[in-house]
């Protein structure tokens, strides 16, 4: 594991994946593009894991594509660009659907790419300085890889504005249009962060896992009676599972399920 990229797993099951790249802005190239895809690979088979929270260290969260990078580019052949496009895509994917909830913790400026991460988290909490810009089209480029993520994050209607102005726009704004979940002082960021991370880790590990499928696969689907059937059966699996019956039985008899810590009954 390089110095660019951070791992660490604490005792209560929390992935932090922190960029460590302050001197360019955390700007990644297709090495840190291949690192974080193994990383979410590796960290994705590790039952242990409840809560994975992306970060960054320094000014910038992430400043999208390294020059150095984007220089090689220019002499790629189009199938090349191709295959260089299909790993980013490939990690995103692997950041999007991450088995368990993911938290993006932006403490500054996510342009291009960064933006593309940060969407593709299911909470983001932003310091009140963080800033956001699609900048591809500044260069000639399109946000095409990371646009199906950032469309699913802020809507159909608020990317045709962002893609095309390249405007640079502030954590407020981008909590107003669903980029950001929480924004918050700079010196409470971490708080917030590890609020929410409590608000999941004190609820049943396999239910959240779950909960999190079961929005992704239920956008924009058509109630018929199939799916009512689904759904039903899920929920009739659930309760009658070891899980679903701790958590029935401790609420009954006014108890913190086993999955709590002691510290928090």
């Amino acid at each position: 594991m390089s110095i660019k990229l951070l791992t660490e797993i604490d005792s209560e099951g929390v992935a932090t994946v922190t960029l460590n790249r302050p001197e360019i802005h955390n700007a990644f190239d297709d090495a840190l593009i291949r690192e974080l895809g193994e990383t979410f690979d590796r960290l994705s088979r590790n039952p242990a894991i409840r809560v994975l929270v992306l970060a960054a260290n320094g000014k910038s969260f992430s400043a999208g594509g390294d020059l150095n990078w984007m220089q090689r580019m220019v002499n790629y052949s189009e199938e090349e660009n191709r295959r260089d496009a299909a790993t980013l895509a490939a990690m995103l994917h692997k950041l999007d659907t991450f088995p368990v909830p993911t938290i993006a913790r932006v403490q500054g400026a996510a342009f291009g790419g960064g933006v593309g991460l940060v969407s593709c988290c299911d909470i983001a909490v932003a310091s009140e300085r963080a800033s956001f810009c699609l900048s591809e089209v500044k260069i000639g480029l399109l946000p095409a890889t990371i646009s199906p993520y950032v469309i699913n994050a802020i809507g159909a209607r608020q990317a045709r504005r962002y893609f095309v102005t390249a405007e640079r726009f502030s954590a407020e704004r981008a909590r107003e249009i669903g980029l950001v979940s929480e924004v918050c002082a700079e010196g409470e960021l971490d708080l917030t962060v590890q609020k929410l991370v409590n608000a999941i880790t004190d609820n049943g590990p396999r239910a959240v896992a779950m909960s999190k499928q079961l929005a992704m696969s239920m956008s924009n689907r058509v109630i018929t009676q199939e799916l009512q059937a689904q759904t039903s059966n899920l929920i009739a699996a659930v309760r009658v599972s070891p899980e679903g019956q701790e958590g029935l039985n401790a609420f009954l008899e006014k108890r913190a399920p086993k999955w709590m810590n002691s510290s928090e009954e």
